[in-house]
Order: structure tokens, then sequence, then C-alpha cells
């Protein structure tokens, strides 16, 4: 079974993808950040940066996808290539930090793997207010992350409500985290549980 987080930075996807994986005892899959070498030249200078970047999720995404189909065991991946694609890419052309014949190589790209990868069994929707990620962003305290626009933050949010509503055609739990604090809370994080439950064994 393929279980995806999805959620703007700083929603909380890495925290609830390991204590997802830790109570279910699921195999984790998480995005290359920190190793990523492209991502603190990005939000240094994101137009610069925008497509060697995208590119370099998109392959990763690809492989990881790859790999979560050959798995016997149930993993959850923190952030799909769908969800890469039709959120992040977008929001970078849209906002005019990628090019028109950059974002069309990569979407001819995006369109070869997709007839290759399908959807995963449940999307978990993280869906946060700028102002909440921003705190989080700030809590959490990478460098590279503090100078992240505000209006970069709101344009992906539009994003993703765009994708959760009219793209996405696998399943998916909306889940609002702005008043949430699962990680230090057991019965936020039991909430959670009880909705994962139903969507997967209709336990409730």
């Amino acid at each position: 079974m393929h279980i995806a987080i999805a959620g703007n930075i700083g929603s909380g996807k890495t925290t609830l993808t390991t204590m997802l994986a830790h109570h279910y005892g699921w195999q984790p899959r998480f995005e290359k950040v920190v190793d990523n070498p492209y991502l603190a030249d990005y939000y240094k200078d994101i137009a610069r940066w925008s497509f060697a970047l995208e590119v370099y999720f998109l392959k990763e995404r690809f492989r990881d996808t790859l790999e979560i189909g050959k798995s016997d065991h149930t993993v959850i991946q923190d952030r799909s290539i769908h969800e890469g694609v039709h959120v992040f890419t977008r929001n970078n052309y849209e906002q005019g930090n990628m090019s028109r014949r950059d974002y069309e190589t990569y979407m001819e790209l995006f369109e070869q793997m997709v007839d290759i990868v399908g959807y995963p069994d449940l999307t978990i929707y993280l869906k946060s207010s700028v102002p909440h990620l921003v705190k989080n962003i700030q809590k959490r305290g990478r460098d590279y992350e503090q100078a992240i626009p505000l209006e970069y933050l709101s344009g992906l949010n539009k994003q993703y409500e765009d994708f959760i509503s009219n793209h996405y055609q696998g399943k998916v739990l909306t889940i609002n985290v702005d008043n949430l604090d699962f990680q230090h809370n057991t019965k936020d994080f039991a909430e959670i549980v009880d909705k994962i439950d139903h969507q997967l064994f209709n336990l409730f």
C-alpha cells in the first residue's frame, strides 16, 4: 500500500510521516531536502534555479515512486510526484519563475513518467493557513527557509486547493491542521489516526 502526505512548506508533513510510520509500522519515504544540491540557491534566487530544482525533485520522486511500487511493505511518502508537479512547478510557472519553454519541457517529461506510475492508495492533505505555515517555518529554523516570500506560500496554498479540488484523481483525506498540535497532543494525533483508519479500513 502507498500512502502520501501532502501539504505546503511548514504544514507538518515530515513530522506526521514519521509519527504515522511509527504508529502503523509503515516504511517512511522522505523528500531529499538536506542533501538537495539546489535548494539553498533556489531560495536565494527562485527564478534562476526553479527549473533545475523542479527537475531534480521530479527525478527523485519518480525513482521513489518506482521503488514504492516494488515494495512488499506499506510505504508512507512525504510528498508525491503528482503534488510536486501540479502544485510547486505550476506555481513557479504562474508566478513567472519558470519560462514557458522550460515549463512545457518539464511537463512533457512528467507526462511520460505518469504513464508508468499510478496514484497512492490514499493522500492525506494537511491544509494550513499562511500564518500557521510561517510560525512552523520559524520554529524549525532552517536558514534557507527564513527568506521565503509570503506571496510564494500564499501562491502554493492556492495551487493546493486547485490541485485537490480539480486535478487530483486519487483518494484524498483533508485535515485542517491550523488548530492541531499532533506532535505534542496525543488527542489531536488520535483524531488523525481515527480518520485514517476509517478511510483505509472502514473501522468506524
